[in-house]
């Protein structure tokens, strides 16, 4: 009998889900719109329907499905409790027992970031590797440790949310967590111009910078085309992430860092400024990581969902 599994992404604006098979293989995906108006309360029927029509459809008898895998925005514990989705609407709730009784199958669920680098490590930039360190260099800085194959959740879910490391103490914004001076504020594609806006301010050089809007791209575009500005920008990102990842490495020894997000896309020049300063700052027990780059893209939530499943 064939066996199947899904992988279920839940984002803000939709819900990406993926069917495999047990060895990763996807056999197909698709999307549906996350609802959120009241409170959030359609958005794990609509989930439940989508899959049990995907598995009419299929013919996919119940005891075919190892499982449902699922990746949400926020803080989840080993037992698929949630601690709150602010985006989502939701409160505290154990999203396996809530899902698990719509669809009558295994459900286990954990925070998205987690369960990307979970996918990484399984089918992506992280294959080969037990011990990983995800870190996404978005419109914020997400991240996802592995540790001898397993994600490192912590008591409350919250483990692996390494763009709240404290970098800097008088840092005058505020960070979307409340706080001041973490690493996203410099890491993350809104921190790369918030680096390149104060350093273009406090020089009168030329750059190529001043003659168009100032995003991440633009950014190391720029680097690649040899701007001085650009290049310091680059060098300045590279120590904060440098070092942050250096205060991570001397607790998790990973072998690997993958490199994922919309900043990433720049490629290896992005990695060779972050290597050079991660190795000048870290313990030397923890020197040889490697620097990789993520390879699922978007989907690295639905294999690591599936994964997740796969190895409950």
């Amino acid at each position: 009998m064939n066996q199947y599994c899904f992988g279920v992404d839940l984002g803000g604006t939709t819900v990406k889900i993926g069917l495999f098979d047990p060895e990763g293989t996807v056999l197909e995906k698709w999307e549906i719109p996350t609802r959120k108006d009241d409170n959030g309360n359609n958005i794990l029927p609509d989930i439940a329907a989508a899959v049990l029509g995907k598995m009419e459809e299929r013919n996919i008898k119940r005891e075919s499905v190892i499982g449902v895998g699922i990746g949400v925005p926020g803080p989840v514990n080993d037992e698929g409790v949630i601690f709150k989705a602010v985006n989502l609407g939701w409160g505290v709730m154990n999203i396996s027992e809530v899902l698990g009784g719509l669809l009558q199958l295994p459900v286990k669920a954990g925070n998205d970031a987690n369960v990307a680098a979970l996918g990484e490590m399984w089918c992506g930039g992280g294959k080969g590797y037990d011990n990983m360190v995800l870190v996404t260099l978005g419109t914020g800085v997400g991240g996802g440790i592995i540790v001898n194959g397993k994600i490192l959740t912590g008591a409350t879910g919250a483990g692996g949310e390494i763009g709240h490391i404290h970098m800097v103490d008088d840092e005058p914004d505020t960070c979307g967590c409340g706080n001041n001076g973490c690493l996203e504020q410099y890491a993350s594609a809104t921190g790369i111009v918030r680096l390149a806006t104060r350093k273009l301010a406090a020089t009168t050089e030329e750059s190529v910078l001043r003659n168009e809007e100032v995003t991440a791209k633009a950014v190391f575009d720029a680097v690649k085309a040899g701007d001085k500005i650009a290049c310091e920008i680059a060098e300045q990102f590279g120590e904060y992430l440098g070092k942050g990842l250096a205060s991570i490495a001397c607790v998790v020894n990973p072998e690997a860092f993958v490199i994922g997000g919309g900043v990433s896309k720049a490629g290896d020049v992005l990695l060779d400024y972050v290597a050079k300063n991660y190795v000048k700052y870290v313990f030397h027990g923890c020197k040889d990581a490697a620097f990789k780059l993520a390879t699922l893209g978007n989907d690295a939530g639905i294999y690591g969902a599936a994964k997740l499943v796969l190895d409950n």
